[in-house]
């Protein structure tokens, strides 16, 4: 997923902080996109310190939701947020090797995270993997099309550890397709800057 969780190890504790506006938007985004049921079991990839699970569970405390991250610091923070709802689970894993059995989720999300994976088309085949035949994937990250995710991306590639590539939505759909996703929709955004953009997608299994 990336390279070594060291860096997102160290900002575990300062991250919902540092980061509050952004996480706010773009999980708010993400939540109010979604849809499913209250028997549906949710399996979020690159979970970070589980604020998208506690948005779900405050809503729907019943819910049956998986968190995995590579970050054991990020993860226990997100344990300890849950802790109120024992429905939800966080474990310590890699997207590119997802440990659960075929057909397992109704919907995965990934959320701010598909620019870190050095092994995006594994990933994308792994998520697909593990969800039911009638399952949905929805993936939300950084947009290249929009100039200035471009310059970021060109810069972070040169001086961020673990930091892979963003995508345009013409390759983010060929990903897909790769994979064997019957993509649904993709849509731009801009949530929140004039400037930065983000994309979202979903994808069903091909039958």
């Amino acid at each position: 997923m990336k390279n070594g969780p060291a860096p997102y190890d160290k900002q575990a504790a300062s991250y919902d902080r540092a980061w509050r506006r952004y996480i706010a938007r773009t999980l708010g985004f993400l939540k109010a996109t979604i849809s499913f049921r209250s028997s549906d079991k949710i399996l979020d990839i690159a979970c970070g310190t589980g604020e998208f699970e506690r948005l779900i569970l405050r809503e729907h405390p019943d819910q049956q939701v998986i968190g995995i991250d590579i970050s054991e610091n990020m993860l226990n923070f997100a344990r300890g947020k849950c802790s109120p709802y024992p429905n939800a689970a966080f474990l310590k894993a890699d997207a590119s090797a997802l440990p659960f059995p075929d057909q397992t989720f109704d919907l995965v999300v990934s959320a701010n995270s598909l620019h870190y994976f050095d092994k995006p088309s594994i990933s994308l085949a792994e998520m697909r993997r593990v969800l039911l035949p009638a399952g949905s994937l929805v993936i939300l990250d950084w947009c290249k099309d929009y100039l200035v995710c471009r310059c970021f991306d060109f810069c972070f590639r040169r001086i961020e550890r673990g930091y892979q590539s963003c995508y345009t939505q013409r390759e983010l759909q060929r990903l897909l397709d790769a994979a064997g996703f019957a993509i649904q929709s993709t849509r731009k955004i801009k949530l929140g800057s004039i400037f930065w953009g983000h994309i979202i997608a979903v994808a069903t299994p091909k039958a």
